[in-house]
């Protein structure tokens, strides 16, 4: 698993809420209200950027948004958990050439391929394009005691006072909480909230995810438009 999640100064910023995190607006992959997404743009754009494989890739992913969009919230995590988890994992560095870059979902679907944090940011915000409610959804930041690793995973709560279902790319079998004994949460956030975890649950309220920095970074770098080039091809 990626090695610069792993170091124990991350706990440190948690506490001093300077951590970095993704964004809360995405051009393309929105909230409230969801627009209407432009496919025929999206697709020429992933296509110019990344190649005719990245191609099917994003027509694949519309095919999801296509078919899971009338369906119960358990299928679509499902269904979207499956997706995500056939891509690669690869480490920042070697992919992007830079520590610590968290991919917008374009370009994880364009190269195919990202690391823990481009899992669950992929898999959230199209959870929110397929009209799951974002106070549903957490990006979890966890220590992975398996790997004796940070890691982050997806949350998704049924209701407010439900054990979260994990959405992971290590195990990719959706799976409650309590019965992932390897992960140890340390904090999560969605578009809005942070909350410092102690529990398996919701955790500490600690104010808003605005606070964090790189959340805001990504949340300047958004859009199809602005699609970095990677260093290694993964196709």
């Amino acid at each position: 698993m990626n090695g610069r999640l792993c170091k124990i100064q991350k706990l440190k910023n948690v506490c001093q809420f300077s951590l970095t995190v993704l964004a809360l607006s995405v051009p393309i992959i929105a909230a409230d209200p969801t627009p209407k997404l432009d496919s025929a743009h999206i697709t020429r754009t992933i296509e110019s950027q990344y190649g005719g494989r990245a191609g099917k890739r994003i027509r694949a992913w519309f095919k999801v948004l296509d078919e899971a969009r009338a369906l119960q919230d358990s299928e679509k995590i499902q269904r979207v958990n499956h997706f995500f988890n056939l891509f690669h994992f690869v480490d920042d560095i070697k992919l992007w050439g830079t520590k610590n870059y968290w991919a917008s979902p374009m370009e994880f679907i364009g190269v195919s391929g990202g690391d823990c944090e481009d899992f669950a940011i992929a898999k959230y915000f199209t959870l929110l394009q397929l009209g799951v409610a974002e106070d549903k959804l957490r990006i979890t930041m966890v220590k992975a005691t398996s790997v004796n690793q940070y890691h982050m995973v997806l949350a998704y709560y049924k209701t407010p006072s439900s054990i979260p279902l994990i959405l992971d790319n290590l195990d990719k079998t959706i799976k409650p909480a309590t019965q992932r004994k390897d992960l140890i949460p340390v904090y999560s956030f969605n578009g809005r909230k942070l909350w410092l975890n102690k529990q398996k649950g919701r955790g500490v309220l600690a104010g808003s995810s605005s606070k964090l920095a790189k959340w805001n970074d990504l949340k300047h770098r958004l859009g199809v438009k602005r699609l970095k080039q990677p260093k290694l091809k993964l196709e």
